[in-house]
């Protein structure tokens, strides 16, 4: 994998681009999170406009992962609502894709995808499908692995798996935490870890993260520790293998870190300001 380190940058100063990386769905819009410049795997937010449609069945020709942050999607008749997620292994059958009143979808694929009539020849890997989770009616469980995770104390936090791979062990989950929450020691990762934050807001030893923020961390770095005054909901994936954490004594935590992110050179001009959303009076 060879994303370059971002941590971190929110989406809402990222520009929008006509269509998917690599000429996929010309007809959206979308904001490139981060890419992989060898396999063309990427992270977006995708821009369905009012009334989009597909019609044609088909499927895609790469894995697509996604979560619904505004809006619904419709696949196979299947609506997908906000807060909604699902993953779709290369080859799955997509008899029809529409979206009446537009819709604003967190999307991992994972290379170049294009969307192509008819059926898959080599059809598709069902075991690592997820047909759809519904976060709003299933909520946040205590879903946490105390044996790869040394957590003590989880009181104050929610975890749900949205998706453990049957052969890498990679996940995607979902975390929140209540107000005045936080993890107090810097912490590593052997493996990627991904994050895009959903609600609320989060200190940390990079800067204050709010809703809308995004990293791709490599494996192995140094981060942390991180606490929440407005408690927060945070969307995580793991690449590279199973997650588990080591923690460390070093780090100092402050609720006013410096705001000092780790990004490429064509984002450091617009992400390399602190940024903060409007005022709520």
């Amino acid at each position: 994998m060879t994303r370059p380190h971002i941590e971190f940058i929110q989406s809402q100063v990222l520009p929008w681009q006509n269509g998917l990386p690599g000429e996929g769905r010309s007809n959206v819009d979308c904001k490139v999170l981060s890419a992989d410049s060898e396999n063309g795997e990427s992270s977006l937010i995708v821009r369905y406009p009012k009334g989009w449609s597909r019609v044609v069945p088909g499927y895609s020709t790469v894995d697509e992962e996604f979560f619904v942050l505004n809006g619904e999607i419709t696949i196979n008749g299947m609506a997908y609502g906000k807060y909604s997620y699902a993953n779709f292994p290369a080859g799955t059958p997509r008899n029809n894709m529409s979206s009446q009143e537009g819709a604003i979808v967190l999307t991992f694929v994972s290379g170049s995808l294009q969307d192509v009539d008819g059926e898959a020849a080599d059809g598709f890997d069902e075991a690592r499908l997820v047909a759809r989770v519904d976060l709003r009616q299933s909520g946040l469980r205590n879903d946490f692995d105390l044996k790869r995770t040394p957590w003590k104390d989880t009181s104050g936090m929610g975890l749900t798996n949205l998706r453990i791979d049957p052969e890498t062990l990679e996940r995607t989950w979902v975390i929140g935490t209540l107000p005045m929450n936080g993890i107090l020691k810097a912490e590593t990762h052997p493996v990627v870890e991904e994050m895009y934050l959903l609600e609320g807001s989060m200190a940390g030893n990079l800067g204050v993260m709010h809703a809308g923020a995004y990293f791709w961390r490599p494996a192995n770095v140094l981060h942390g520790p991180y606490g929440s005054r407005s408690g927060c909901l945070i969307l995580f994936r793991s690449r590279g293998g199973p997650l588990s954490t080591d923690f460390h004594e070093e780090g100092d935590f402050s609720w006013t870190p410096d705001h000092k992110p780790i990004l490429p050179p064509e984002l450091e001009e617009i992400g390399g300001k602190p940024w903060s959303p409007a005022a709520a009076y």
